[in-house]
């Protein structure tokens, strides 16, 4: 059987008010005590072990201890989402990249234990600085690139509705990553970083056709007909088999919070559904996978695609 991977970015609700300029995020609230038990109680009930990619700032927070030491306690992998969240990641100078990530794998690694072997940009936020630090930190993987059409759409529908001044969407032009994106590979490859590599597993957009797949899409889809949206996702994982794609499903907090949970993040998308609604289409989108993909964590995919395949390669230069 062949392998397919599932991560969560475990964006807290700060987060989401940052990047989309509210500057209630400045008090750093959180839903993770919430969401989090919710996220554990549901993967154990599928007997799964993901990836979580954890933001630094949350684990320097000590009203999230508890809650983010449990992610590993219960046996999920850990990966590491930046520590300030930051979708600009992109425009930060190579020290301004190392100092964040190591900070970020400081808090991490004393909150659950785990050094981060694994990275996911916020936003979807690379650049060449990006991986070559990376690659010198020793990461194992990372899984940024999300090769999709219709990033630009996604990225004006977001600004269009955010109160973001002119130099702040400025800022965040490249968030969900650039339109050159799409032209990027669905399945993982090397990155040439100097005189190393580093490999990339891309959230799976939909191949061929290169439309998201993740769970706030498919939830989105959901919201006017969860048959449509199932019908959608095993659309996804027939061209996934045809043209021997490995998916790397993402989901994000928000899979799993409904609007009674949060009146303040109406702004995003799906969130305007009920949470037993949600959950529902979570896990027929997990049965749909289990029934042709053994599912593992980030990184034991990587290690496998590692060992077990030829993977081209592309220059990091330029990105």
């Amino acid at each position: 059987m062949r392998n397919a991977s599932i991560s969560i970015d475990l964006d807290n609700k700060w987060s989401y008010l940052k990047t989309h300029g509210d500057p209630a995020w400045e008090t750093f609230p959180s839903y993770l005590a919430t969401v989090v038990p919710r996220i554990l109680d549901f993967l154990d009930d599928h007997g799964l072990k993901i990836t979580f990619f954890i933001v630094g700032q949350d684990a320097a927070l000590e009203e999230n201890h508890e809650a983010l030491a449990t992610i590993s306690a219960r046996g999920h992998d850990i990966g590491s989402h930046s520590f300030n969240h930051e979708p600009w990641l992109h425009l930060y100078t190579k020290a301004q990249i190392n100092d964040e990530l190591a900070e970020a794998e400081r808090w991490i690694e004393k909150v659950t234990g785990v050094r981060p072997k694994g990275f996911r940009g916020p936003g979807y936020s690379l650049s060449a600085a990006v991986l070559d630090v990376l690659a010198e930190r020793g990461y194992e993987y990372d899984a940024t690139i999300f090769p999709n059409v219709l990033n630009p759409i996604a990225r004006a529908y977001f600004l269009a509705t955010s109160d973001l001044s002119k130099d702040e969407k400025e800022q965040r032009k490249a968030l969900f990553g650039s339109a050159s994106d799409a032209l990027r590979p669905v399945k993982p490859f090397w990155w040439r970083c100097g005189k190393r590599r580093l490999l990339e597993i891309p959230v799976t957009t939909m191949p061929l056709l290169k439309i998201p797949i993740h769970m706030t899409y498919i939830h989105y889809l959901g919201k006017y007909s969860s048959t449509v949206a199932l019908l959608y996702f095993r659309i996804a994982l027939a061209l996934c088999r045809l043209t021997g794609t490995e998916p790397s499903l993402l989901l994000h907090p928000s899979d799993f919070l409904g609007k009674e949970d949060d009146d303040e993040l109406r702004f995003f998308p799906g969130m305007d559904l009920p949470v037993v609604a949600k959950t529902a289409l979570v896990h027929r989108v997990i049965v749909a996978m289990k029934a042709g993909y053994e599912l593992v964590n980030m990184r034991e995919h990587a290690a496998r695609i590692a060992q077990g395949q030829q993977l081209r390669e592309l220059e990091s230069v330029g990105i």
